[in-house]
């Protein structure tokens, strides 16, 4: 990257700046979940060279400004990975479930950003960048709130929350045209929805975000079938009633078991 920035470098690498690296750390970002996702090793190899890249190409912008080098960068992060692991490098008690060394870094986080920050009031969710995707970010207040005990018991008293919230859309949607708030209260039932969703994958072990992108392959996919059956047979998609669309969506289904139930005896056999 030093000679890439140099005065003999590339022309593209030389006028790029922190702000304009933004969008390219973002789309390595999430083409290194991608091939997570599907469980591309390979794929992610070369995903994680990528997104290393741009780790490398901001330090050296800070270097040149004088802010710190990638080896700050580097140092930094062991250090707090020695600071916030005393069960393991220092003579704190040893921790035996996961959930405990969560709460315990959310603990050792806000003792170290009070510390750095007297200016401002830290607190337990304070640290969760507001630039989340808004459902990753429900699911993080949600998993911080429940390092200190303010959390449901169980999953079913989360269904029970999400049945109240369904009540509730029902009652504002009903309202909708009765007066001139009607769709801000939707939206906000809408949303507490969403947020009881975000708790309930908490509580089931499940990532929300990459169960949503689950379902968003999975439609895509699915509907795609559709599109492409009806056009086989010379017809258009705009022409088709609803259930029609239905009848379609669901042979595309039963197509899907059988070939996942033809593979799994493949497999076993």
């Amino acid at each position: 990257m030093a000679t890439l920035r140099g005065p003999d470098g590339c022309p593209w690498d030389r006028v790029q700046t922190l702000a304009t690296l933004r969008p390219f750390l973002l789309e390595e970002t999430y083409e290194a979940i991608e091939a997570l996702d599907a469980g591309d090793h390979p794929g992610l190899c070369e995903e994680l060279g990528d997104l290393l890249f741009e780790i490398v190409f901001l330090a050296r912008i800070a270097e040149e400004r004088g802010d710190f080098t990638v080896a700050d960068a580097i140092d930094g992060v062991a250090s707090k990975l020695v600071r916030r692991h005393p069960h393991v490098f220092g003579g704190a008690d040893k921790l035996s479930k996961a959930e405990h060394v969560r709460g315990r870094w959310e603990e050792l986080k806000a003792a170290e950003r009070a510390g750095s920050d007297k200016t401002r009031k830290q607190t337990l969710l304070s640290g969760v960048p507001i630039t989340l995707p808004a459902l990753l970010r429900a699911y993080e207040y949600s998993s911080r709130a429940a390092t200190v005990g303010f959390d449901w018991v169980k999953a079913a008293d989360v269904l029970d929350k999400m049945e109240e919230e369904l009540r509730e859309i029902r009652e504002a949607v009903g309202q909708v045209g009765a007066g001139s708030d009607g769709l801000g209260r939707v939206e906000d039932e809408v949303g507490d929805l969403l947020f009881a969703i975000a708790n309930l994958s908490r509580k089931l072990g499940v990532e929300p975000e990459a169960a949503l992108r689950r379902a968003n392959d999975k439609f895509q996919a699915r509907f795609t079938a559709v599109e492409q059956r009806i056009e086989a047979r010379g017809e258009r998609l705009q022409e088709k009633t609803l259930e029609e669309l239905e009848a379609e969506w669901q042979e595309v289904k039963r197509r899907e078991g059988a070939m996942a139930r033809w593979r799994e005896g493949n497999s076993a056999g």
